[in-house]
């Protein structure tokens, strides 16, 4: 299996306080992978760190390539869109920042992959909070990224957004992209993720496919695992 990311000893501090503490961690291509933990655990620095949005202080990151940025796409929890303009202008407007300038036939085949093209002439700030999530992903899918880092990829969505949102990633991930998020919803962790790997103080503290975590620790459900693990770090 080829290796996406390999990261090595990551330490990241904020002055006398360690919020990632020599943490280990490979992607492997074509994986789903869930990162979950607590908050204040050093999920979303780590996240900041692959990314190189912030510097480490110790450790290594190697890439399967020499330009990651252009192969990776992130999803946050919120989008910042463009007040005023359309779901469709603001793919073009994104689409811009990668230097592509797709046609409308292309625009719209994207947003019907992420079930949105209804409302590509919508204001995007308008949108429900589901559309807005699948227009997110659509801006993120863009440049045709190999790798995808989604953060919180449902929260707050109604079930049947959550649904829709959770059939995407697994469309995704069947058509060969790798998937990475972060959840603390554990029935979508179990759902969707081949691998988990939970982060506590900094450091991973459980990794492994659901059914080996579940058998590892004796544990009928990932939120009896996740209570379990968080309790033994306080």
């Amino acid at each position: 299996m080829k290796t996406m990311i390999q990261a090595s000893g990551l330490v990241k501090k904020y002055g006398n306080r360690t919020v990632v503490n020599g943490l280990d961690l490979t992607i492997e291509k074509g994986e789903v992978l869930a990162i979950i933990g607590p908050n204040g655990a050093g999920k979303s620095t780590t996240l900041d760190l692959l990314l190189s949005l912030k510097k480490l202080d110790k450790g290594s990151i190697s890439y399967w390539c020499k330009d990651p940025a252009q192969h990776i796409g992130v999803q946050l929890q919120s989008t910042p869109f463009f007040p005023g303009f359309t779901a469709l202008e603001n793919m073009r407007m994104f689409a811009a920042f990668y230097g592509l300038r797709p046609s409308n036939s292309e625009l719209y085949t994207l947003l019907d992959r992420c079930s949105i093209s209804e409302a590509a002439k919508t204001d995007a700030t308008r949108l429900s909070g589901g559309q807005q999530k699948r227009l997110s992903i659509a801006m993120m899918l863009m440049h045709n990224p190999q790798l995808i880092f989604l953060d919180e990829p449902t929260a707050a969505l109604d079930p049947r957004a959550r649904r829709e949102v959770r059939n995407l990633i697994q469309e995704l991930a069947e058509s060969g992209t790798t998937v990475v998020f972060m959840s603390h919803d554990m029935e979508e962790v179990h759902k969707l993720a081949t691998r988990i790997v939970m982060i506590c103080e900094g450091r991973i503290e459980a990794t492994g496919t659901p059914e080996q975590l579940l058998q590892r620790y004796n544990t009928e459900s990932l939120e009896e695992l996740y209570i379990q693990l968080t309790d033994s770090n306080r």
